[in-house]
């Protein structure tokens, strides 16, 4: 019998702030990526695990996300550079601040499904002060109705990013992408599949 072949690369993903590891969007993915033999780590920031509604301060959430990575290094035998980072909302911010500030020394890329760019209703309070120390490839998979980032507002705060940038946009879909997991998870599939 073939032994199948170890899987070249990996991805952690990261749910938002009201969500927990089995977001429906997460658990897609990883179906998703496991058809092609990608290993998926879906993971809980550790308020939730806590049993707590309110998350973390960033630097807690960002390393758990770096304790994340490591951990999903170690157990697929691959280097930090060939796992993907990314997830919802808060968790994508929190693995791009996590790559930006070097707590996870290199990725391979960032998949990051309703970036945060900001409040609702508060344009000024962007989040976009990390994203020029990023240098790995990014995908942003945005509806056209988000009131956290239009798409002018994420395509003029993603050019801060040093590494190439690809958005996908959901028509007509807003923050939370309801009844659009499967095509989130195919397009961050074929994204991160096609990655170098």
């Amino acid at each position: 019998m073939a032994r199948k072949p170890e899987p070249d690369r990996a991805a952690l993903v990261t749910p938002g702030a009201g969500a927990g590891r089995d977001h429906p969007s997460l658990v897609a993915i990883e179906k998703a990526l496991g058809r092609h033999g990608v290993p998926v780590e879906r993971m809980d920031f550790p308020y939730r695990i806590a049993g707590r509604k309110a998350p973390d301060k960033p630097a807690a959430l960002v390393a758990a996300v770096a304790e994340g990575a490591a951990a999903l290094a170690a157990r697929t035998g691959l280097t930090p550079e060939r796992i993907v980072l990314g997830g919802r909302s808060m968790g994508g911010r929190m693995c791009s601040m996590a790559v930006a500030e070097g707590a996870v020394p290199g990725a391979l890329g960032l998949a990051l499904v309703s970036y945060p760019l900001h409040p609702p209703g508060h344009p000024e309070k962007s989040r976009t002060d990390h994203l020029a120390a990023i240098d790995v490839p990014c995908l942003f998979v945005s509806g056209t109705r988000d009131a956290f980032g239009t798409p002018d507002e994420l395509a003029a705060a993603s050019a801060l990013v040093a590494g190439p940038v690809t958005h996908a946009w959901i028509d007509g879909g807003d923050h939370g992408l309801r009844r659009g997991d499967d095509e989130v998870a195919s397009i961050v599939s074929e994204w991160v599949l096609g990655l170098d």
